[in-house]
């Protein structure tokens, strides 16, 4: 039976990892800032047969000290920390120059400090238990040339590299970190996302995963100790065009976009 803190847990993946983890038996810390949602998801958590406890804590992953709360309330639940999935995060689509910087702001601090947050709060606690695993959720646009979506695509391409550097750093405390590489899934992202440049985008018809195809995926990478996962060829051949035909790539991406 593990400890598990997820962040962004209110909706979307989050919400079907504190599920899923919870259906196994598992002890689940869930964070998110709508407190709303988090009491939904702790009574649907408790609707469950055999379920695993929870913890709800009302946090934004962006302040570092509701981050540490969050990490220490578990520990003093529990006595110990075993998984961590940094999944909150935001979008944003606008020009980099003409965007509001509110909204880049919010970004940043999400996408890029609450991870950072995240993992500065929870990795002393893994020490403590001996070990553990941490699982940071990137995107296919880390790598790509990404008109009107470029701010949202460098805080994936930080994520990215993080999860790289964090996994050698963290090697001798036997904790592993998976960076795990999504395309579009089926969330509340969409209507969520940052940004109003005045440009609209006419969105591609792409296969979309479910959340909770998402969650099991991230779950067997946990169970596995995976360095990086694609789950899907789609995605895989994404990543390969963004290797091979970046350009192309990038022209592609900006004819999404009409004034």
């Amino acid at each position: 039976m593990s400890v598990v803190l997820i962040t962004g847990a209110s909706s979307g993946i989050g919400y079907a990892l504190a599920l899923a983890y919870a259906r196994r038996g598992d002890h689940v810390v869930a964070t998110a800032r709508r407190a709303d949602r988090l009491a939904a998801l702790e009574a649907a958590i408790n609707a469950l047969p055999g379920h695993g406890d929870i913890l709800t804590v009302c946090a934004d992953a962006a302040d570092s000290a509701a981050m540490q709360s969050a990490v220490d309330q578990a520990v003093a639940r529990w006595g110990r920390l075993d998984v961590i999935i940094a999944n909150a995060g935001v979008g944003q689509r606008g020009s980099i120059v003409d965007s509001d910087w509110s909204d880049l702001e919010t970004l940043l601090r999400t996408n890029i400090d609450g991870v950072l947050h995240t993992i500065r709060a929870g990795v002393p606690a893994l020490r403590r238990s001996g070990g553990g695993h941490i699982v940071l959720i990137s995107s296919v646009v880390a790598t790509m040339i990404t008109p009107y979506a470029a701010s949202y695509g460098a805080s994936k391409a930080f994520v990215s590299n993080l999860a790289r550097s964090l996994r050698l750093e963290l090697e001798a405390d036997h904790i592993g970190v998976t960076d795990v590489i999504l395309g579009r899934t089926a969330t509340e992202f969409n209507e969520k996302r940052l940004g109003h440049s005045g440009r609209a985008a006419k969105a591609p018809i792409i296969p979309v995963m479910q959340a909770d195809a998402v969650a099991a995926g991230i779950m067997r990478a946990v169970e596995r100790r995976q360095k990086r996962v694609v789950l899907r060829l789609f995605d895989r051949l994404i990543l390969l065009g963004n290797a091979l035909i970046p350009a192309w790539i990038g022209r592609r991406a900006l004819k999404q976009y009409r004034t």
